[in-house]
């Protein structure tokens, strides 16, 4: 997948995102990601270098590690970042789904047949109930 492709995808989406979805997108992507990309790497990315357990014998250093440190924060970090992000996907795969069939209905039937969807600017039906799911799988994992 290049940059073109997932511009497409979130363009695609933003058609039927309110202008709070598309603030809260670009939120994500921009501040999440780079802080993650930028600033986790540097601080965390070698987490037990430094760490020293007080006996010699083998493999005793990541046992302690992980006894007092049992997440690493760039992993939940990772794990949070994707978690946030996956609702969003539903949307895109519906978005991805509901042009596709379009794009199937005008090559079997012609240019000038009846559209599928009548209105692809507003969300009603199947796409609402997808984006009021991504909605309320957002709400929760923010919340936890």
């Amino acid at each position: 997948m290049d940059w073109k492709t997932l511009q497409a995808l979130l363009s695609g989406v933003n058609k039927y995102s309110t202008a709070f979805g598309r603030i809260w997108l670009s939120v994500v992507f921009v501040f999440r990601v780079l802080v993650y990309v930028v600033a986790a790497e540097r601080v965390w990315g070698d987490e037990q270098k430094d760490f020293d357990c007080n006996t010699r014998q083998p493999g005793c250093t990541n046992v302690c590690y992980d006894h007092f440190f049992p997440i690493s924060h760039i992993r939940l970090w990772a794990l949070q970042l994707i978690f946030v992000t996956c609702p969003s996907l539903l949307v895109i795969m519906h978005v991805a789904y509901r042009e596709d069939r379009e794009k199937k209905n005008r090559e079997k039937n012609g240019e000038n047949c009846p559209k599928l969807y009548s209105d692809t600017g507003k969300k009603h039906g199947g796409l609402w109930w997808t984006y009021l799911l991504s909605l309320f799988f957002k709400l929760i994992i923010e919340i936890l």
